[in-house]
């Protein structure tokens, strides 16, 4: 049974930073694309970032660029996204998601729709 389980999460105040782990077991995702979301209440969830394969490749939305970093370990079957300069609108839950074509790059890793693992999520809070 394939699991996402996010952590790192919590309370912070604006300009501080949170680091944010996914952990998958069921199965290797080494050769997928991985990223990581976000909903704030009332509004759709939406992309804010994500990182081929290999880890070479990263992809960001713009509200986040400079200021958020994601990674991975394919040994540990496990993504990072480190976020930095919180702001009050970075509030949401946070979840990680598994792409659903292995190997995939640019465009493709935008579009919620293109994942078919996810997490519970976790929740990030940004006091101003």
């Amino acid at each position: 049974q394939v699991q996402l389980v996010e952590s790192g999460g919590g309370l912070v105040q604006a300009g501080g930073s949170l680091r944010l782990s996914c952990a998958a077991s069921g199965r290797t995702f080494s050769a997928y694309a991985m990223g990581w979301f976000r909903q704030a209440p009332g509004k759709e969830r939406e992309f804010v970032a994500a990182i081929d394969w290999s880890g070479e490749s990263t992809y960001y939305t713009d509200a986040v660029k400079g200021r958020f970093t994601i990674s991975r370990d394919n040994a540990k079957n496990t993504v990072y996204l480190q976020m930095n300069s919180l702001k009050p609108e970075d509030t949401a839950v946070y979840s990680c998601a598994v792409h659903n074509s292995p190997y995939s790059r640019g465009k493709y890793l935008y579009t919620t729709e293109n994942y078919n693992y996810w997490g519970q999520g976790t929740q990030v809070t940004v006091s101003s």
